[in-house]
């Protein structure tokens, strides 16, 4: 075909890949206008209604008093730091709310498989009744049982030194103030750096050379030597912040209200459920084949699941794993049903001082959404470290 025979010129409204860009351009005008008009539509509504709007209310006084926080807080402070108190104390139950239902839901996942019949069917009967009762319920009942089962804090429970149980809550001895602590935490994460080092140089070394290195006590040395001989060498500090009974509640020490503890319960009773079966769907998955290479090497049974079934495991694991563990923190935000302190509770709190709801809703949404969004690419950086690579 000479140039002058060249096929004829596509008119642009017949081009697949023209008419796709005007579509996208069609379709971002769209949502543009929507957009436009919802705004321009709320702000004409709150101005009739002569509402504020803006985020300048934050450098206002809060005037209300939060039950819990990190940090010291009165009801003279700003609302941007009630606000943060709130995200703190969302932070704070959902961190640890992650961390104990990923260790209960290995350990129900794993217990289903088990070839002991008692144990199969007791982890069965785990998951399936937490599962199939709605978590806004079993926050109830903790919330409930926690008040009826506890006496008054003058007749608190007193099962260990240090620690008493009432139903204000939880009161507990912890060390008290000392330099030496601020720095044991600083050796405690060099120690783990440095452990994290040597095993990752160990698994380099062996994969080079073939030879092994024994890294578990090396590793428990750095991370827990190193804490503890700076703790020797501020001359080993004993002293207890121990909580006395003074007046009508407890005193001194770290005093956890029953509202943190029932919305811990909950959250991690019912999300572990879940996480247990996507432990054991991933187990599962590995083929059985691996099982009898592993046992055909002579491994013990422990060293077959750690070594060889749960590596496999985890790329089928990881991602419904991510999915519960963002739905622990947004379910978090049923604290304000029992009255826990956190971001929702504080942010509806300054909705109905300020008025300013659209502003209000708006940080909430922010708020999970960077929750969520962060979770979401740290179990995504987890699962590309994790995941098996083929040659």
């Amino acid at each position: 075909m000479t140039p002058s025979e060249s096929e004829p010129k596509v008119p642009f409204w017949l081009d697949p890949g023209k008419r796709a860009i005007g579509f996208q351009i069609i379709t971002c005008l769209m949502v543009g206008l929507l957009a436009w008009y919802l705004v321009n539509n709320t702000l004409v509504n709150m101005e009739k209604q002569s509402i504020a709007s803006g985020f300048g209310f934050l450098e206002r006084e809060a005037a209300f008093e939060i039950g819990e926080s990190l940090i010291e807080y009165s009801a003279s402070d700003s609302y941007a730091k009630a606000l943060f108190v709130g995200v703190l104390n969302t932070l704070k139950v959902s961190f640890i709310g992650i961390i104990l239902c990923l260790i209960i839901g290995l350990f129900i996942g794993v217990a289903r498989l088990s070839t002991n019949w008692l144990v199969k069917k007791l982890a069965m009967i785990y998951i399936e009744v937490m599962q199939n009762i709605p978590v806004l319920l079993q926050l109830f009942f903790w919330y409930a049982l926690f008040y009826e089962m506890f006496p008054s804090p003058r007749q608190a429970l007193n099962p260990m030194a240090g620690l008493f149980l009432c139903n204000r809550g939880v009161a507990l001895a912890v060390p008290a103030s000392h330099p030496a602590y601020f720095q044991m935490f600083v050796a405690l994460i060099i120690g783990l750096a440095l452990g994290f080092g040597l095993k990752r140089w160990v698994k380099k070394r062996k994969f080079t050379t073939g030879r092994d290195f024994p890294v578990l006590w090396p590793f428990l040395g750095l991370s827990l030597g190193l804490p503890l001989l700076v703790w020797v060498l501020h001359g080993a500090p004993m002293q207890m912040d121990v909580p006395e009974l003074k007046g009508f509640n407890f005193q001194g020490g770290i005093m956890l209200s029953p509202e943190f503890f029932a919305l811990l319960l909950g959250l991690v009773i019912y999300t572990s459920a879940f996480v247990a079966e996507a432990v054991r769907a991933g187990i599962q998955a590995v083929s059985r084949g691996q099982t009898e290479a592993a046992m055909s090497i002579g491994l013990k049974k422990k060293h077959i699941l750690n070594l060889v079934i749960l590596p496999q495991a985890l790329r089928v694991i990881i991602p419904p794993l991510t999915s519960q563990m963002l739905n622990l923190t947004k379910n978090s935000s049923l604290a304000i049903a029992i009255g826990y302190p956190d971001f929702v509770s504080v942010a509806n709190t300054t909705i109905n001082q300020t008025g300013q709801s659209i502003e209000g809703v708006a940080m909430i949404m922010a708020c999970y959404l960077v929750f969520s969004v962060s979770t979401s690419i740290f179990m995504n950086w987890y699962n590309k470290k994790s995941k098996l690579v083929e040659r």
